[in-house]
């Protein structure tokens, strides 16, 4: 019994605040130790985190963790997680012999933490790859070094959650009925934020009526910026007006050859949009899809489980920027395509970008505030 109570308080040691830390770290560096420094939410441990750990834990003298706070989890992964409270994920990390210090943070993104504890090695899993790192900048301006280890257990919290609730009969899937067909729809469990975005003049050359895929054209900066919106983990998902379907200018199945000419110029950098929604009507028939309304963010929504608090509008006309605000999103305006000019409503951006890039490096600066 005496010896439990040894282990207990042993780990109940190793939990410390981000502060304590970093007069820790500045001591070990002095002595020449090694330092390693991963995070993550940890909400149902697995064997997949202990192997991960243990091989952090073999390239340094000293393995910290942070562990996410319940409210920075809720913000990207829905209200319902996390289900381990911190203060018990922190007692379970701080019991594994391969975790030397635990703490707990409240910001998404790990700036504020490099900069305190300035580790010799910032580790991360193997299924990121070294550009998906938003970090990786201000890990090497502390002298630190990135280092990714391969997963060899494929498992994930997720994956074991679907498991749980498809075996008790609550899983996410659902037949729905609609136009005379009958299919299965799948909604994600974990939560997260979108970037919903207008297509033309702001991912490609704005062009009136836009139905010939040998005019698409992607606009500069666009696969940069989708592709750092989309490693930094939001479902990139396109709302667009497409009213010269219903004044009989080109077809829906035009609609779909320019998207799929889109999807080819964006596959070589693995850029996948999320979905497509878009309003096939005039303005004259009064729908609840058209842009500024926002029955197709409602749609998307519940189609795709978005956390919609943190997500973003970005587009280039004030409809975009209109449709934002009734969405209760911060709202981009960048200055390609009509650049605001259509001027047909009265609502200031959170932000003017020069084009997708820009924005997303915005986005980006407000995750590490």
């Amino acid at each position: 019994m005496e010896e439990i109570k040894k282990r207990a308080v042993a780990a109940d040691e190793k939990i410390k605040t981000r502060d304590e830390l970093a007069k820790i770290c500045a001591r070990l560096h002095n002595e020449g130790k090694l330092v390693g420094f991963t995070s993550g939410v940890f909400d149902i441990l697995h064997a997949g985190h202990v192997e991960y750990l243990e091989k952090a834990k073999a390239l340094c003298d000293v393995l910290i963790v942070g562990i996410n706070s319940d409210v920075s989890v809720k913000r990207y992964k829905g209200k319902n997680r996390p289900f381990v409270p911190e203060n018990l994920r922190e007692k379970v990390l701080a019991g594994l012999t391969s975790v030397d210090f635990v703490f707990v943070f409240g910001e998404r993104r790990n700036q504020q933490n490099i900069l305190a504890l300035r580790p010799d090695f910032y580790i991360k899993a193997g299924d990121y790859s070294p550009d998906q790192l938003t970090s990786k900048e201000i890990v090497e301006s502390v002298g630190g070094k990135v280092v990714l280890i391969p997963i060899e257990t494929k498992i994930s919290t997720t994956d074991i959650i679907e498991r749980i609730v498809d075996s008790e009969g609550g899983g996410p899937e659902r037949v729905v009925e609609k136009e005379g067909a009958v299919h299965f729809v799948k909604r994600s469990l974990k939560a997260a934020p979108a970037v919903f975005l207008d297509r033309d003049g702001t991912i490609n050359d704005e062009m009136e009526y836009l139905h010939d895929p040998k005019k698409f054209k992607l606009l500069p900066n666009a696969l940069e910026g989708l592709k750092k919106l989309q490693d930094m983990g939001y479902r990139l998902v396109i709302v667009t007006n497409q009213g010269g379907i219903g004044l009989g200018y080109y077809t829906e199945e035009d609609f779909y050859r320019v998207n799929r000419e889109m999807f080819r110029q964006l596959a070589p950098t693995g850029i996948k949009i999320d979905k497509i929604y878009f309003c096939p009507h005039s303005a004259s028939e009064n729908c609840n899809c058209r842009k500024p309304n926002i029955g197709l963010i409602e749609r998307a929504v519940a189609d795709l489980n978005i956390d919609l608090a943190n997500s973003f509008f970005i587009g280039d006309k004030t409809i975009d920027l209109e449709t934002g605000r009734r969405a209760g999103i911060r709202k981009i305006l960048v200055r390609t395509g009509h650049a605001g000019a259509d001027a047909i409503y009265a609502v200031e951006p959170d932000y003017v970008a020069d084009d997708l890039l820009d924005a997303a490096n915005w986005i980006l600066q407000q995750e590490r505030r």
